[in-house]
């Protein structure tokens, strides 16, 4: 199989695709960590997250907000990448095992479909606020938060382009 087709196969459509890679693992033992975000130009401080949440267990699936959802929380000009080529360029990293889509507010509905064994997110959140915590802790799994590396975000990217 080649690169590309690797890559695209970590790319699920719907649910039902993902479920069939859940199913998989699960009769192999693999351990499910899930976080979520718009990740819209992929940086140093995303890679740097997504490779710490990957070490959290053995297999990494990314929620990932449709553009509607992006607007909705960024703001119109946002994102700059479009869905499909975020959700490409995510499932390009070799600690990414699965992307998929979710359009609501949150991705609740998602994470009660993959019931993750670890639910990952940043430290600016608070663990029992983190959206799924319930979820996850009900099951016995774990909600752990990762510290961003310090200087790195897409609207500082989106700043430096505007002033250049």
């Amino acid at each position: 199989m080649g690169i590309h087709q690797q890559i695209t196969e970590k790319i699920c459509a719907d649910a039902q695709q993902l479920e069939a890679k859940l199913m998989a693992w699960q009769k192999t033992g693999e351990q499910v960590v899930f976080t979520n975000g718009c990740f819209d130009i992929l940086h140093r401080g995303h890679t740097d997250y997504l490779a710490k949440a990957a070490d959290c267990g053995s297999k990494l699936i990314v929620g990932v907000n449709t553009d509607a959802s992006v607007r909705k929380l960024k703001g119109e000009t946002r994102p700059i990448q479009d869905e499909q080529s975020r959700l490409f360029i995510l499932a390009s990293l070799a600690c990414v095992d699965a992307v998929i889509l979710f359009d609501e507010d949150t991705p609740y509905e998602l994470i009660q479909k993959v019931q993750p064994d670890v639910l990952v997110k940043g430290s600016d959140y608070i663990p029992e606020n983190i959206v799924g915590y319930d979820i996850v802790t009900a099951k016995g799994g774990k909600v752990k938060t990762i510290d961003f590396m310090q200087g790195y975000s897409t609207s500082l990217i989106e700043k430096k382009i505007k002033q250049a």
